[in-house]
């Protein structure tokens, strides 16, 4: 069957970071410098890598023309920790016309007008299409929880903010996902597992490299120092939202391309399980597509 080579050559480097289940998750049990034991040279995970791409490509042209499914990958991490350049490495080969990508920024007055969850569900993907949120509706009960004067921002009615809201928000995403499952959607997130040491060196190489300056802001440096609030609003949601349905991969992301290979390994998984293939055509179809080869090939 295609793809069974690059599924049992990903799926051991995949199982050890998944986690379905969020009762007892600790954060703490996932080394963000693991890799399995793994040694690669570079070309050979590139290679790898390249492989997995490849194979996705063939897939993803099949989710779009059986138009049943979609697929909903999401990214969360500390800055640095290589969202963009997983993306960019992972769906290098996928076609741009059946996959969406969304970074989500500071929310805008209207939409901070609605309820939490409005601006991401309008950015779900269709049927047959892949589509990847680089931040999502976690921000929500993470930099929303750390920096809880945001929270100020959304205008909540006073005694609908207690003491309950993260768990009532956990809550409400968990069953947003359950929902999306219900529906066709596949989710699958991830958690770029960057540690802080390695959060620094990346941040030096950005101020030591002129090419890398746009990519450095100011407030990487300030949010630092909010390093263990972050990690347990991190901890706490992927305890009430890892489900079957809707799984964490707590990825390390002390090395990138250890990075690329689980995140692709794990969308290459999910998308084994969907055994697409391309529509079978009726009768009528075949009938159809003989009157068109009979004028064109009557054409002088």
């Amino acid at each position: 069957m295609p793809g069974t080579d690059i599924l049992e050559s990903f799926e051991k480097y995949v199982r050890p970071f998944r986690v379905a289940k969020g009762k007892g998750f600790r954060l703490k049990d996932f080394d963000p410098a693991d890799t399995r034991g793994l040694k690669m040279e570079k070309k050979e995970a590139a290679d790898l890598l390249q492989g997995g791409s490849e194979w996705l490509a063939t897939e993803q042209d099949m989710l779009y023309a059986q138009d049943r499914w979609s697929l909903l990958l999401i990214f969360q991490a500390m800055d640095a920790a290589g969202k963009d350049g997983t993306i960019k490495h992972v769906m290098s080969g996928v076609n741009p016309q059946g996959c969406q990508v969304y970074s989500f920024k500071q929310p805008s007055a209207e939409e901070l007008a609605h309820d939490f969850l409005w601006r991401y569900a309008h950015r779900v993907p269709e049927r047959g299409r892949i589509g990847i949120f680089n931040r999502s509706y976690y921000e929500e009960v993470l930099v929303v929880r750390v920096h809880k004067e945001l929270l100020e921002l959304q205008k909540l009615p006073t005694e609908l903010v207690t003491k309950r809201i993260w768990d009532e928000r956990l809550a409400d995403i968990s069953h947003f996902e359950e929902y999306l499952n219900r529906q066709g959607v596949i989710v699958l997130k991830f958690f770029l597992n960057v540690s802080r040491k390695e959060q620094k060196k990346r941040f030096m190489e950005r101020l030591d490299r002129p090419d890398k300056h746009w990519k450095f802001s100011p407030s990487d440096v300030r949010e630092r120092k909010y390093w263990d609030d972050y990690m347990h609003a991190f901890e706490a949601a992927i305890q009430a939202t890892a489900t079957l349905h809707a799984p964490w991969f707590i990825v390390p992301a002390d090395n990138k391309w250890f990075t690329r290979l689980v995140v692709a390994g794990a969308i290459v998984e999910a998308v084994e399980s969907l055994n697409l293939h391309y529509p079978k055509v009726g009768a009528e179809k075949m009938k159809e597509l003989a009157v068109a080869r009979a004028e064109l090939s009557a054409e002088a």
